[in-house]
């Protein structure tokens, strides 16, 4: 008696493995298959990345990009947007230099098509491909590099918003503006971080 209470236990601990197997093996099936939904067991979207050849994310920023060389801007290169993007907007600033932040380069209205910055952008206020670049605390248009006093090591954040809209600004418009404008129309952004300091 007690061998049949064993053996019919036994059969059904392999028959509920079996039904588990085959759940597991469905639900990956489903999900590698090309009809899976987008959410938690869907693909991830890649994530928006900008990227330069000039320098690594968080590395030092070579003299030719500062005011200790040639001072032209970097070049700089972002992974696709997000379905939607309309324009995308460039910002890089330093948040240590003395008093307050310190604005270094701001354009907007570049395509969304866009994927790249070639190195020593113009100073032109618009630009051939119709961005638009703003006015830096240098009182210019354009890219203006690191200049920091000597002391520590300064960050400069370049950032990239990805907008679902084109932006209404003139020429010459300030960070202050730009972000006034973007407010509400940022669906990406992707941040590169470089070093420099005397």
């Amino acid at each position: 008696m007690m061998l049949k209470v064993v053996l019919a236990a036994l059969a059904v601990t392999i028959v509920s493995q079996g039904f588990l197997l085959g759940a597991q093996t469905a639900v990956l099936r489903f999900e590698s298959g090309t009809d899976a939904p987008s959410g938690p067991v869907g693909r991830t979207p890649m994530a928006f990345e900008l990227t330069s050849t000039a320098f690594p994310a968080g590395g030092a920023i070579p003299q030719k990009f500062t005011c200790d060389g040639p001072d032209v801007s970097p070049a700089l290169s972002w992974t696709e947007p997000p379905a939607g993007t309309q324009s995308l907007a460039l910002i890089m600033d330093d948040p240590d230099a003395p008093g307050r932040v310190w604005v270094h380069w701001v354009i907007f209205n570049l395509p969304a098509g866009a994927r790249s910055l070639p190195e020593g952008v113009g100073k032109e206020g618009e630009l051939p491909d119709h961005s638009r670049q703003g006015r830096n605390d240098f009182g210019k248009l354009g890219y203006n590099g690191p200049c920091p006093p000597r002391g520590p090591t300064h960050r400069y954040f370049f950032k990239l918003y990805a907008l679902n809209a084109k932006l209404e600004l003139k020429p010459g418009a300030t960070k202050a503006d730009v972000e006034r404008a973007l407010a509400g129309h940022v669906i990406a952004q992707a941040e590169l971080i470089g070093k420099f300091g005397h």
